[in-house]
């Protein structure tokens, strides 16, 4: 690659760029600036509208001094005037490209383009904004260029993406029916309401029961049953009521985020687009998955669906509403096999041999409970009574809870993959290629020494921090060692990929 100057980053931003950065800038000081009109005093009111005017100016300083281009087989950005910066990025080293656009965004046609790598906790390059089909074009050309180093077959093709999923309005339906986002929604509704009458839910919960109560009496029927048993029954349809708002918010929030998602491959870079009022398009190779993970809720299951989600090596510390994480929000579980099967032609998925554990072991899985549950029947005795201890019921099903889960726990490690298999209740199924293995470590806990086993923990890049762990739990001692051994030894003759 020849040296790139500055005399390459010739392209400039779309003119309109300086109102989203501003834009962008008046997020960050949204609440100063609204402090300093409402609490800065007569003499200070003008502050406030000074600030937003130096905040232009900078935004349109900012698009006068950022320039792009092309040199080789790097993007070129250079910005700033007085402390000037050249950054040369090797189209090889962009791992994720993914494009924005909120409802502003599609009024002008801009897009906002951002593209990341493995490293740093930055994007390489975030150019706000772009004409939509320069966007489009700068992918293009990522992804052709850097197709050059994996594949150059690949790269001398032109064929048109392969569509591999695309969700319609049913099957969004039902990715708002099997998730919790509206909980997100409720919460903050709650909350934000508890701030300003800090009693509205007792106060909510009292007059609820008093309603059940009067509508009892007015109907005629016998009032000497105990207030209590009325009360927890508003109790109850007050949680109903909650669930049915969590679960219609979830559905708006799903209708919103996954509207017309489509997974493409073009040229062994995968795409998704989706969104309805906002639209996200994000691509990365499929060479960068670093780990899978499978999920089948318990309303997966009702519905016959399930979830497949991945990690990249720039998820883990970049936006993850713009990483490309989720290939199937939900899928048939022969749609998701076969999406795991064309990205992972020869890992054998179909064909792995799973190894459970030993039942033996369900009660350490539930006697991680206990201490929680003595503390709850202890408060619930010392409150109402007696009538606290029933919380102990729950031990007996907290103990058959841990002997499904346990049942249903696995392992498998084949020749390209590993693979761990956990839960009962939401059964997650986690994997990665061999080659994407970055460490390997052996543990022992007390149990572990007590019980003459150990977990074998398997480390890869871009896990997210809520995605379950890739970890070989209650394997034998000698056991663990062995595979630990084996492990170690593949990864030492195979290159990190």
């Amino acid at each position: 690659m020849p040296e790139a100057t500055a005399a390459d980053a010739e392209r400039r931003l779309h003119p309109m760029s300086w109102l989203f950065v501003l834009l962008q800038q008046l997020k960050q000081f949204i609440l100063p600036l609204v402090a300093a009109f409402f609490f800065g005093g007569d003499r200070n009111e003008l502050w406030p509208l000074i600030g937003v005017g130096v905040l232009a100016l900078m935004a349109v300083w900012r698009y006068f001094t950022y320039r792009y281009g092309i040199a080789g087989d790097a993007l070129v950005v250079r910005s700033g005037l007085l402390e000037r910066s050249l950054r040369v990025i090797p189209f090889a080293r962009i791992h994720n490209v993914a494009l924005e656009q909120s409802l502003l965004h599609r009024v002008f046609g801009v897009a906002e383009v951002r593209l990341e790598s493995a490293g740093g906790k930055k994007p390489e390059a975030e150019m706000r904004v772009l004409k939509m089909a320069d966007a489009l074009a700068l992918e293009a050309l990522v992804r052709r260029r850097g197709s050059i180093v994996a594949s150059p077959a690949d790269a001398t093709s032109e064929q048109a993406p392969t569509l591999l999923l695309a969700l319609p309005p049913g099957e969004v339906l039902r990715v708002g029916l099997v998730s919790n986002r509206g909980l997100i929604v409720v919460g903050a509704a709650i909350g934000g309401l508890s701030q300003f009458r800090p009693r509205l839910l007792p106060n909510l919960v009292e007059q609820w029961g008093q309603s059940f109560v009067i509508r009892v009496s007015d109907s005629g029927v016998e009032t000497a049953a105990p207030s209590l048993a009325l009360y927890a029954i508003a109790g109850v349809s007050l949680v109903a009521l909650a669930v049915l708002a969590l679960r219609v918010f979830s559905v708006l929030l799903a209708l919103l985020q996954y509207h017309g998602f489509r997974l493409t491959e073009h040229a062994r870079r995968l795409t998704v687009e989706r969104g309805l009022l906002a639209r996200w398009r994000t691509s990365a190779s499929r060479g960068r998955i670093q780990a899978w993970t499978l999920r089948e809720g318990m309303l997966h299951r009702l519905l016959g669906r399930r979830s497949l989600e991945v990690d990249t090596a720039v998820a883990e510390q970049q936006n993850q509403q713009r990483a490309l994480r989720e290939l199937a929000p939900i899928g048939t579980p022969a749609q998701c096999e076969a999406l795991i099967l064309h990205v992972l032609p020869r890992s054998g998925w179909t064909r792995l041999e799973w190894d459970p554990v030993p039942m033996r072991h369900w009660w350490r899985l539930w006697i991680v409970g206990l201490p929680f549950v003595g503390l709850a029947a202890a408060a619930l005795t010392w409150q109402f009574g007696p009538v606290g201890l029933l919380a102990l019921l729950w031990l007996p099903w907290s103990a058959y809870a841990a002997r499904r889960h346990m049942a249903s726990t696995a392992h498998a490690t084949g020749d390209q993959l590993v693979a761990v298999r956990e839960g009962w209740w939401h059964r997650t199924w986690r994997f990665a290629e061999l080659d994407k293995l970055q460490a390997l470590e052996l543990s022992r806990g007390p149990l572990d020494r007590l019980c003459g086993t150990a977990t074998l923990w398997l480390d890869t890049s871009g896990a997210a921090a809520l995605a379950p762990p890739l970890r070989l739990r209650f394997l034998a001692h000698e056991q663990a060692q062995a595979l630990h051994a084996r492990l170690a030894r593949t990864l030492a003759r195979r290159p990190l990929r």
